[in-house]
């Protein structure tokens, strides 16, 4: 019998999941959605002590395990320590979410190169060589019916010409989406299923600093920012967390490769 109820197109009960970049913004919003419904959600992020705080409160308001390992995603002494840590708690992952991500601002003829490499390094090689590293937990928690997924985070930036003069962060966001494709096509057979996200504007430490209000996410006016949108309003965590759960679930298994845009009509306005 076809099973199409909420809990049987939706459920992430009892999964194992990981999101990077998870103590703040957009990755904690999925993080928190995970949690909200059941997972078991592993977080990482550069700073510890911010880290850690992030994965003690969720676990508290959530009633459910949060844990935290952080880590330093953009190298691969960073990467191999965190998948060395994650391995002493499990054996397997179901979902891997690649969210951490950075930024640089400068205009174009002061552009520095560590502007440039710190964002491809944090937003396109991280996200290749931590897949790469879980491929063998990613297949342990696979099957035929329900496959794992992998969920990167890409950008509007990465679609669109930015509004912003951060000349790393649109190609490097371009790139996760053509990985994105490419990845999907080499794993899709190994029963791992890899999809992209691309949000527009959240109410975020990295989208404050873009917009002038240096990085203080309580004292930006979110409601003036969102009436310049196509929807009237900035993103809210149900939409990004909500996207993310349908990628995961058995709703989302037979969507492969694809680039969602999660905007409120940026891009196609």
């Amino acid at each position: 019998m076809t099973k199409l109820t909420i809990d049987d197109l939706f459920s992430v009960r009892d999964k194992v999941v990981v999101v990077t970049g998870g103590s703040r913004g957009i990755g904690e919003m999925i993080a928190a959605g995970f949690l909200a419904n059941g997972a078991k959600v592993y977080i990482t992020s550069r700073k510890a002590d911010v880290c850690d705080a992030t994965a003690e409160r969720l676990s508290a308001e959530y009633g459910g395990t949060c844990v935290s390992i952080p880590a330093n995603l953009a190298e691969l002494e960073g990467i191999d320590g965190f998948v060395a840590g994650l391995r002493e708690h499990e054996s397997a992952v179901h979902v891997l979410v690649n969210n951490a991500g950075a930024s640089w601002g400068a205009p174009l003829d002061e552009f520095p190169e560590i502007g440039w490499d710190k964002v491809m390094d944090t937003n396109v090689k991280g996200v290749f060589f931590l897949t790469q590293r879980l491929l063998p937990m990613l297949e342990a928690a696979a099957t035929p019916e329900d496959p794992a997924r992998v969920i990167n985070i890409g950008s509007v930036d990465g679609i669109r010409t930015p509004s912003f003069e951060n000349y790393s962060y649109g190609p490097s966001k371009a790139a996760v989406h053509a990985l994105t494709r490419q990845l999907a096509a080499a794993l899709v057979k190994r029963n791992i299923l890899v999809n992209a996200i691309a949000p527009g504007p959240f109410p975020t430490w990295m989208l404050s600093t873009g917009i002038g209000t240096g990085g203080d996410v309580e004292g930006t006016d979110w409601e003036a920012v969102g009436r310049a949108m196509p929807r009237g309003r900035v993103g809210t965590p149900e939409d990004i967390a909500g996207l993310a759960i349908y990628l995961a679930s058995r709703a989302g298994a037979f969507t492969v490769g694809d680039t969602i845009t999660c905007d409120g009509g940026v891009v196609v306005s």
